[in-house]
């Protein structure tokens, strides 16, 4: 089963990058009833501590930032200009609503040249995020009473469920952060071996930063990472080029544009996926990072790491789609990872 309430909120909450007020205080309110321990560290990384029998300790990441945009001029007829934060799609963004968080929540929309107006040659070119500005329908006097220059600026986008499937703003990666909240709530009564760390790391969308220092901090055993992937199995994509399909269960991770995962790790997975009769498929991401480098660097003799990963359609762009059969097989193969990540042999073989 899925919360769709709580994934709904979780998605609606606002975390751009270097400003993760607001989804911190919701992830702390979910999982404070259910660990031992929660800490905020100096960056704003979220430490939900399970203690086990202290043997070995594990770090279970889910980045709760999002790719989003920052103010960085307005011009004298209102018009605000901005800077990424994290990489956009930028085709997706013409006339698509965005909220600007300022003194207050200031809605706008993505505006860019017209076609009407564009000249043969500007027709064929591919936008650019400088093409774009955000109109407010106010004038400037009324725009700099609400929004200074450095507000965070984040889609405007309500998830609903189409088919088998969740449609909303933000899957990457609150879908990963949804899926870490309800496993530390289903293992809450569960005894577990090692000292479990679910860590809501920040700023992953503009360089891992958060869990470079969560792992240096916590030195873990073991590290499961828990992020979204590609799904192109759409009509475009060749055969080789879908990376996952949707439906098709969780993807355990073997390697993507900034990690091998240990082999160990993903032999583990797949060994419990097929005991426990957890969908999966293998993930093989050509480009694109993800935290499970972080940890897997950072942890001071380095660490055994893997990730699990969610098929995710329309990634970087104004919406994304994922499948709730493959969201619920992410939490249980977490799950039964955490239950038995002390018993298996990791030795060299």
């Amino acid at each position: 089963m899925i919360d769709f309430q709580l994934l709904g909120e979780v998605c609606r909450e606002p975390g751009a990058p270097g400003y993760e007020q607001r989804i911190r205080e919701k992830i702390i309110k979910e999982i404070t009833p259910y660990v031992d321990q929660v800490k905020v560290d100096a960056m704003g990384n979220i430490h939900a501590l399970k203690k086990g029998e202290g043997k070995k300790k594990t770090l279970v990441s889910a980045h709760m930032d999002e790719i989003s945009f920052i103010v960085t001029h307005i011009d004298e007829d209102g018009y605000i200009r901005f800077h990424p934060l994290g990489g956009f799609d930028p085709k997706t963004l013409t006339a698509q609503r965005v909220i600007i968080h300022g003194k207050e929540d200031v809605l706008g929309v993505m505006g860019t040249k017209p076609i009407h107006i564009m000249k043969a040659e500007e027709r064929k070119k591919m936008p650019e995020i400088s093409d774009f500005f955000i109109d407010t329908g106010m004038k400037k006097e009324e725009v700099e009473k609400k929004v200074l220059v450095g507000n965070p600026i984040t889609r405007e986008r309500e998830l609903c469920i189409m088919g088998d499937c969740v449609n909303a703003k933000s899957l990457d990666n609150r879908v990963s952060v949804y899926i870490l909240i309800e496993a530390i709530k289903e293992l809450a009564d569960v005894h577990l071996e090692s000292d479990i760390y679910g860590v809501f790391t920040v700023q992953e969308e503009v360089g891992l930063r958060g869990a470079m220092t969560a792992a240096s901090g916590i030195d873990p055993d073991f590290g499961i990472n828990l992020d979204v992937t590609l799904a192109c199995d759409f009509p475009a994509a060749l055969p080789h080029e879908k990376i996952t399909t949707l439906g098709n269960g969780t993807a355990i991770k073997v390697l993507d544009g900034s990690t091998i995962c240990d082999y160990r790790m993903v032999s583990f997975m797949k060994k419990l996926a097929e005991k426990n009769d957890i969908n999966y498929q293998m993930e093989i991401l050509p480009a694109g990072g993800t935290d499970t480098a972080a940890i897997q660097r950072y942890a001071k003799g380095g660490s055994i790491t893997g990730g699990i990963s969610i098929p995710t359609r329309y990634l970087h762009q104004v919406i994304e789609m994922a499948h709730t059969e493959d969201i619920r097989a992410t939490i249980d193969l977490l799950k039964v990872c955490l239950q038995n990540i002390t018993k298996n042999d990791w030795s060299f073989q």
